[in-house]
């Protein structure tokens, strides 16, 4: 049972990076407003229906790992360890953050194409600040269950602005210049440094 449940999710993790491919394809070679959701599916050999069951929108395959990377930093704050301080935690949990954008989004260029396609596209920018509020507040949420008397509500949601907007940002401008994976790792970690600096 263990296996068919096994095989059934590399098959469906193939499925969706296969979706991702072909819209990666398709964006950089038609734009992005003149793709639809049948040709992406037919690119990637499925249908229409197997696209939505993996993503909501059109957009939301820019957004593809959004949800890994966040419960990854979620998982590793709910699970700090004994004695671990708060700057060390949230350090851990952007870490694996950076790591997973490594992994996946800079990889394989997606990263890229989103940086150059939020500049026009209001439906991505819309969907982009909408899943950033989203991961923000749960990250907050997170911390402060994790530090109950150390934190308050306004201060989690500062410290988590100031960590995620500063990798964020960094991001973003190194991706814009044109700087390749590796220089766009090292400018979100130096971003992240400076904020765990700051948190005593």
């Amino acid at each position: 049972m263990a296996e068919k449940q096994g095989l059934r999710e590399r098959k469906k993790q193939r499925t969706r990076q296969a979706l991702i491919e072909a819209a990666v394809r398709l964006f950089e070679d038609k734009g992005y407003d003149q793709v639809t959701v049948a040709e992406i599916a037919d690119a990637a050999e499925v249908s229409p229906r197997t696209f939505f069951l993996h993503f909501p929108t059109k957009e939301d395959v820019l957004l593809a790992n959004a949800d890994v990377r966040v419960d990854l930093a979620l998982r590793t704050i709910d699970e700090r360890r004994a004695g671990e301080r708060l700057p060390e935690v949230l350090t851990r949990a952007m870490e694996q953050m950076i790591a997973d954008a490594w992994d996946h989004d800079l990889a394989d260029g997606l990263a890229v194409l989103r940086a150059r396609l939020a500049a026009s596209v209001p439906a991505l920018q819309a969907r982009l600040l909408q899943r950033y509020l989203t991961a923000q507040a749960e990250l907050a949420q997170a911390l402060q269950r994790a530090f109950p008397g150390r934190l308050d509500t306004i201060t989690a949601s500062a410290l988590v602005g100031a960590a995620v907007g500063a990798v964020s940002a960094s991001a973003l401008t190194a991706l814009q210049r044109g700087d390749g994976p590796a220089e766009v790792r090292d400018a979100m970690r130096r971003a992240l440094a400076l904020v765990a600096r700051a948190v005593d």
